[in-house]
Formats: C-alpha cells, structure tokens, sequence
C-alpha cells in the first residue's frame, strides 16, 4: 500500500527547498518505495489562493495523509493581515487540526561543521541532543487570552498558561520513550518556583517516571537550561518541555551545531502521524535566489521515514548520503567558510542525490 505524503512547499524558499527534498525522496521510490504525493497550500500561499492560511481543500489532503512534509510559512508581505489570517496561524491551526502534540528537535554537530558553531569546537564536537516540546497547550493556546482596557482604564494583554494531566502525561511518556532508546538520560525543563502550570508539570512527569527505572530522570529550571546550553550542551541527552519553553530552548539549540538550515523537525500525534519540516523559517530575504539550505528539510525527510513510516534503513542512508556530501567539502552559504564548496541550493541537492 503506497505511503500517501501531503507536501505543503508554503512560502518563502519553501517552494525551493521542498524541491530538493522531493529529489530524495523520488530516488527511494524509482528504487521500489511505495509513495505518492498531493500538494496542497498552507500559510501565506494558501492566503493568495484561498483567503485562509490553512483553508478546507489543505485541510482534506492532510487528512487523507499518512505524513505531511512542510517548507515554510510566513513573508513580511502578510505582517498587516488580521491575526487569524497570517500564515503562522495556519501552522497553529494544522497542529491542532491533526493532534501534533509532540515536537521532536535533534539538534545534532556534523564534524565537518564543528569550526561553524559559534561556541569553540571542543564545547559543541560530537553534539547529539533530541528536544522533545509538547505542542499543542500551554500558554499558546490556553484560554482566556486577548487585549483589554481594565477596570482603571489601563490597556493590558493576557494569555493563560494551563496544562491538563493527559496532556502532560502523554508528552512525557514520549520523551522517556526515545530517552530508553538513546543514552537513557531525561532532563524535564521547568519554571516550577515561580509557576504552579509547570509545578504541576514536574510532579506528572515523575509519577510517569516510575514506568521507566532504567531512564535517569533529572529536573532543570528553564532559565538554567537555557545557561547550560550554552556552558555545556553535551550534558544533555534527552530535554522534554512545554512549548513556549520548548519553542525558545529548541532554537538556542540549533546554533549550536552552526546553521539553523542544518536542523530537521518532526511533530507527531498520538498514531505517530507526523508533520516533518526544517526548524527555519521562510528566510524572504533570499527566496527565489537558489542560495537556501535544503540539508534541514532533507533530514526531516529522513525523521518521516523513521518515526511515521519505520523505515530506519532509509532514514539512515539519507542521513550518511549528508554525512557524506558534507564530508567532501560541499556547503550552502549559511555553513560556507574558507576552502570549502560553495553550492547553491539546487547544487547542494545535486550532490546528495548522488551520494544516494
């Protein structure tokens, strides 16, 4: 039965760095992996087409889907739309649409790109986190939440950050899951002096704990995590957090290996459906220029076939055909320093087909 994939390209270089990913992906189905495609539009693409960033006809098609591969959403052209019409809101929309609760982040330092992080080499060589962020509560989706006048006539903004026990008790269970699976280590990242929501947090994720004695569990103030992150990354293994926290540490994670265009995400629902799509975001600046990263998209590429469709062997060699483009010198500006290959995107896409 064919594996049906919805690919979303959205806006930006989305269009151009799907392209390359779907160069992938066709090498594995001429060689006899069975998969079909639908495109369909989301963000501010679907905004032109539609009048919603995530509109009934998108709606159907990941639906129907066994996983969604996404691009980018969001262009400077679409800053003055009302808020439930701007292409983040249809990202929002579609992780609540299909149950994506759970973000997983790698965030993993090619040797090769060691000398590209901003920390010193010997801080970030041989990198290997997973962040895993819950992704459809807290306080971005908490309820009430608006903009008012007060009582004293003040103008204020509000928004609720809240938690239901299954909802943390399904994050956690996934995260001690793929900590049995690494190096058996899980660090919950919490504010539970200052915040009863995530007080709350740490008690479920240790009564949840005791379904996996072989995980070392181990608590850290988000404030702190962010600070060790920095000071030394490689004492981490596995971090599991709620999603404002999630949101900010997964991307102070990604410089850490050199280039936000290195790093793939996955969001999975309860049936290990996933949305798989680079941690970046649309980068306007350089759209239509053929000068984007496909190597994050590519490897989220890698993690759709890993975590949706286990398919481990084909997961693996997409990641060493990187390695190995990598390895030879290849880069795309973002990653680009003296006396290595400066590539274009397509180039960059060249080169991993044929490392395939």
């Amino acid at each position: 039965m064919a594996l049906n994939i919805a690919v979303l390209p959205g806006d930006g270089i989305g269009p151009e760095i799907i392209a390359q990913a779907l160069r992938v992906l066709e090498v594995l189905k001429n060689e006899g992996l069975d998969m079909t495609f639908t495109e369909a539009p989301l963000g501010g693409q679907a905004y032109d087409q539609f009048g919603h960033p995530y509109p009934e006809f998108t709606q159907e098609v990941c639906r129907k889907a066994d996983a969604v591969l996404l691009g980018a959403v969001g262009g400077p052209q679409y800053d003055n739309l009302d808020r439930p019409l701007r292409p983040e809101r249809g990202l929002l929309a579609i992780r609540k649409d299909l149950g994506l609760f759970a973000n997983l982040r790698p965030a993993v330092l090619f040797p090769e790109l060691a000398n590209a992080s901003t920390l010193k080499p010997e801080v970030v060589a041989g990198l290997d986190i997973m962040i895993v962020r819950e992704l459809t509560g807290d306080v971005y989706f908490g309820q009430p939440r608006g903009m008012r006048t007060n009582e004293q006539g003040v103008r204020e903004g509000f928004n609720t950050m809240i938690y239901s026990e299954p909802e943390v008790r399904r994050i956690a269970h996934v995260a001690f899951q793929i900590a049995m699976k690494r190096q058996k280590k899980l660090c919950s990242v919490d504010k539970a002096n200052v915040l009863e929501t995530t007080e709350f947090w740490k008690e479920i994720v240790i009564d949840v704990a005791k379904e996996y004695p072989e995980v070392e569990l181990s608590h850290m103030y988000v404030d702190n995590a962010a600070m060790q992150l920095i000071r030394n990354p490689k004492q981490f293994d596995v971090m599991v957090t709620g999603n404002i926290f999630g949101d900010i540490l997964s991307d102070e994670a990604s410089m850490l290996t050199g280039s936000i265009g290195m790093l793939a995400s996955a969001s999975l629902n309860e049936s290990k459906k996933g949305l798989y799509e680079p941690s970046h975001g649309s980068a306007p600046d350089i759209a239509g220029k053929n000068l984007a990263n496909p190597i994050a998209t590519i490897l989220s590429v890698a993690m759709m076939l890993r975590y949706s469709f286990d398919n481990e062997a084909a997961a693996t060699r997409i990641e060493n055909a990187v390695k190995k483009v990598l390895a030879a010198g290849y880069r795309t500006g973002d990653i680009y320093e003296a006396g290595t290959k400066k590539v274009s995107c397509s180039e960059m896409g060249d080169q991993i087909v044929a490392a395939l």
